[in-house]
């Protein structure tokens, strides 16, 4: 197995970032296999879904609706609403995985690969980068 990990600055604001093309320059060359992307964070997870046009913001705005940021939450430090940064994982796991054919990430036409963060304290994000070979 071959992995690796990289940084991402996610900075001070929740945010899906797409790092498909991260994921495919990882893919590339490999020939057939699985990518499997984890995030070894108890507040943030990895989404396959289309980004750009709209439906990043609307996953942020579905997760604010169902996970709001407000004192309801047991796990209270950093800042307000906090504690809903650590039960999204249940529903945005840490985890995904992409089936590679020569090289190529097999998404679909509007499929990219994101790390979704909610946690607005921690700028630094991890990401690894794991290629089983078929």
């Amino acid at each position: 197995m071959d992995s690796e990990t990289r940084s991402y600055r996610t900075g001070d604001r929740e945010v899906v970032l797409d790092i498909t093309r991260d994921a495919a320059a990882f893919a590339a060359d490999r020939g057939d296999g699985l990518l499997h992307l984890f995030v070894p964070h108890a507040t943030a997870g990895i989404a396959i879904l289309e980004t750009g046009a709209g439906s990043d913001d609307d996953l942020l705005a579905a997760l604010a609706d169902l996970l709001p940021a407000d004192d309801r939450w047991r796990h209270r430090h950093g800042s307000p609403g906090h504690g809903r940064s650590h039960v999204m994982p249940a529903l945005i796991p840490p985890y995904a995985s992409v089936p590679v054919l020569g090289g190529e990430l097999q998404l679909g036409t509007w499929q990219s690969v994101c790390l979704v963060d909610l946690n607005v304290d921690n700028e630094v994000r991890e990401v690894r980068f794991s290629f089983l070979a078929g």
